[in-house]
């Protein structure tokens, strides 16, 4: 019912100026805007900014605004962008490391070693915000890194990327479902439970129904999917749905019933709750919101 097409075809694409022989690029800025449109790219990105609190944030489906330290790891084709209104009232520090997805092989990051470093990867697929302490802590390395050149450079990206693989207290931006990220389950029970999810989120699901469908007593998968996922089967339901929503919202015409009704929300009242509980604003607010950066390429 809904292309995904319609909505990248309104995302500006970004030729990066990384080069097929280059492990990474990084570059840094002073400015007091931020008006670069909405945009996506191939590459991955590790973006800093520093003096920009209040700076509006749009990852995937995720609209908020920016701390006085921000550092997001944005995964690839995910749309993003920071903007102002207006001009900042001192000069910020933006700095911008981008590196090939495939960087790093599968089999490289298979090894047991380098597992918390696949598993950053993939959730960069929905955009990963470290906290503010973290996000203190790396900075200088990250400014740092501009000076080195050669082995010495790749070693020091690598080691950010371990000590943020570590790091607690990260969020993820973008709902799953908008996102269509690649991030696996170690599970194939909750591999099999979330696909059918995904393919069913318009369908009343109810929790009898997916225990049955992965051969579990309905308190066990209860338990299963909390300390697998830390969210119940209807948290990660509900983010499936609105995932779609967002989607919907971006690259259709439908009306907004229209699309809560598709996703599965029979109740206005409380879809509307639900949404501005998870987005911050109303269905419709986002909608102006998200559209106000999109541009046509």
């Amino acid at each position: 019912m809904f292309n995904d097409r319609f909505l990248f075809k309104k995302v500006m694409r970004e030729i990066t100026p990384l080069g097929a022989h280059d492990c990474f690029s990084i570059f840094s800025r002073r400015k007091r805007s931020f008006s670069f449109p909405l945009h996506s790219h191939e590459e991955m990105e590790l973006n800093l900014i520093i003096g920009g609190k209040g700076i509006q944030r749009i990852v995937g489906d995720h609209i908020g605004h920016i701390a006085d330290v921000e550092l997001v790891l944005i995964g690839p084709n995910l749309p993003h962008g920071w903007f102002t209104e207006r001009d900042h009232d001192e000069d910020v520090l933006e700095v911008t490391v981008q590196f090939h997805k495939d960087l790093f092989s599968q089999n490289f990051l298979e090894k047991d070693q380098l597992r918390s470093i696949r598993k950053l990867l993939e959730l960069a697929g929905r955009g990963l915000a470290f906290a503010p302490q973290v996000a203190t802590q790396v900075k200088q390395r990250i400014i740092d890194l501009e000076k080195l050149s050669g082995f010495d450079s790749f070693i020091q990206l690598l080691s950010l990327l371990h000590d943020l693989s570590t790091a607690r207290n990260n969020t993820l931006l973008s709902d799953a479902t908008f996102s269509r990220g690649t991030v696996t389950h170690e599970s194939q029970r909750l591999e099999k439970a979330f696909e059918f999810m995904t393919r069913r989120y318009g369908s009343q699901i109810g929790l009898s129904e997916i225990a049955r469908i992965v051969n579990m007593s309905e308190a066990s998968f209860s338990r299963f999917i909390k300390a697998q996922t830390g969210f119940t089967f209807t948290e990660n339901l509900m983010e499936i749905r609105l995932g779609n929503v967002t989607r919907m919202l971006i690259s259709t015409q439908l009306t907004i019933a229209e699309i809560a009704y598709h996703c599965g929300f029979n109740n206005m009242a409380n879809f509307n709750k639900l949404f501005k509980r998870r987005k911050g604003c109303t269905p419709k607010e986002f909608k102006m919101n998200y559209n106000r950066q999109l541009v046509l390429v």
